[in-house]
């Protein structure tokens, strides 16, 4: 049996030499397979074995899932599988690798067809490659005797649980051919690079393969320009290797990625400042994370996101936003001055940001004048937000803010209609909590903030 199971460790170096795939669900009615190599596949279990009711049990194994977990290496692919009594098995089947030699002559024949390689990573096997390897002795796909099986259950022939386990994977090489390929001596990672090398060392020494074309110049003739082999790009476009229908989208990564340490014991260049910079890459990851996210999950980039407007902020007010939720104060310093704040400024506007973000930070900075509709209403609101013998008195402080009269507590109205608490410390008011569409609730917040010394 020479040539079955062999095992190539990691001696690739890439770590893609074995891989394992969940147990499928239950089959349902139909064929398991829906391409021609996946056909090809089953063609050969099926002339293989000598039992058609051990298949049939097999089909039924498979169809039922019963296969657990497949584990694909090369030369040999194995799951356990269960009775229908419960009992489980660990069924193997072998099948013949390629030697060093057969994979390079597979490699050169991959690499003078782009449209190969177009159609390995579109996940298709491309029948031109399976022809042009068999015209070159390969045979990518098993044929009769190719597949030898190796059962717990000790039978001489493929079993019910080698063949419910053939049947399976059928199904997995229908999603990925490079299964095939897997279990033939290589993993896909080591392949695709191995046929980039090839590439690469083709493009620096064309006339090893091309010479002069048919015209004296050098890389003219059928194999292309610079003696690259391969198709033209009308030929390539026309077969549809180099417009696969997209990919689904991926799944959002659970949490940002970590930025690179700037901590070096190289000195940073004269006002470079390390941790200022690892500050702002993982806010920048920070961000990007939660935009992908919302794209992937609802289509909208500014779908669900606390501020819709934040993405469009001023530099100062980005200033705020980086200031709030910076965990290193002296940073604070620098932002004041770079966005034209004092500091006391800038710790009353990132108070702001963090109650109701760039909308909290208008509402800090601006004073818009409303018409007479607008204070109209407001006055109604105000007038119905509490019983007569619990109504605050109100003064209007100009623009949209109404102070409390003997209390240093303060509402002010956004053009949204929102009511924002403020508390009066020292001679500046400050921000005492988010906003409310009911003033009487939004009084009571700062009221409070003022009460546990949080309004200051």
């Amino acid at each position: 049996m020479s040539g079955y199971g062999q095992s190539h460790g990691h001696g690739h170096g890439h770590g893609d030499d074995e891989r394992t795939f969940e147990a499928l669900p239950p089959a349902g009615g139909g064929g398991f397979t829906s391409t021609w190599w996946g056909r090809a596949w089953l063609k050969a279990l099926e002339d293989t074995a000598l039992d058609g009711q051990q298949l049939k049990a097999g089909r039924r194994h498979a169809r039922a899932g019963a296969v657990g977990a497949v584990s694909v290496r090369p030369g040999r692919i194995t799951a356990m599988v269960k009775d229908r009594d419960g009992t489980a098995y660990r069924g193997d089947v072998l099948v013949r690798e390629f030697s060093e030699e057969q994979w390079e002559r597979l490699l050169d024949l991959a690499v003078d067809s782009a449209g190969h390689i177009a159609a390995l990573l579109d996940r298709e096997m491309p029948p031109h490659l399976v022809e042009d390897a068999a015209a070159a002795g390969l045979d990518l796909l098993p044929g009769i005797g190719d597949l030898e099986a190796e059962c717990d259950c000790e039978a001489w022939d493929h079993c019910p649980h080698t063949a419910a386990l053939c049947y399976q994977v059928a199904r997995l090489l229908d999603e990925d051919p490079f299964v095939l390929l897997l279990m033939r001596g290589r993993g896909e990672r080591t392949l695709l690079d191995q046929l980039q090398a090839r590439s690469a060392s083709r493009a620096a020494a064309p006339t090893a393969r091309g010479g002069a074309g048919s015209d004296g110049a050098p890389g003219g003739g059928p194999e292309g320009a610079g003696g690259m082999p391969g198709v033209s790009a009308e030929e390539a476009f026309a077969a549809g290797f180099l417009v696969p229908p997209l990919p689904a989208p991926p799944a959002a990564s659970a949490a940002p990625g970590r930025s690179a340490s700037l901590d070096t014991d190289t000195p940073p260049e004269p006002g470079v400042d390390p941790a200022a910079l690892e500050f702002l890459a993982a806010d920048a990851a920070t961000r990007a994370h939660r935009l992908l996210s919302e794209v992937l999950e609802a289509g909208d980039a500014h779908n669900g996101t606390t501020d819709p407007g934040e993405a469009r902020l001023t530099v100062a007010q980005d200033a705020v936003r980086l200031a709030a939720g910076s965990p290193v104060p002296w940073l604070a310093a620098r932002l004041a001055a770079g966005s034209g704040r004092t500091r006391a400024d800038l710790d009353l506007a990132t108070r702001a940001w963090r109650f109701g973000g760039a909308s909290a930070l208008a509402v800090l900075d601006e004073e818009w004048a409303p018409d007479a509709e607008a204070l109209e209403r407001a006055g109604v609101r105000l007038a119905e937000a509490w019983a007569d013998d619990e109504r605050p008195v109100l003064r209007r402080a100009g623009g949209a803010r109404w102070t409390v009269v003997g209390a240093e507590a303060q509402l002010r109205l956004d053009e949204d209609g929102r009511w924002w608490p403020y508390l009066k410390a020292g001679s500046r008011w400050s921000p005492a909590g988010p906003p409310d569409r009911d003033p009487a609730s939004a009084l009571a917040t700062a009221f409070a903030a003022g009460a546990t010394g949080a309004g200051g």
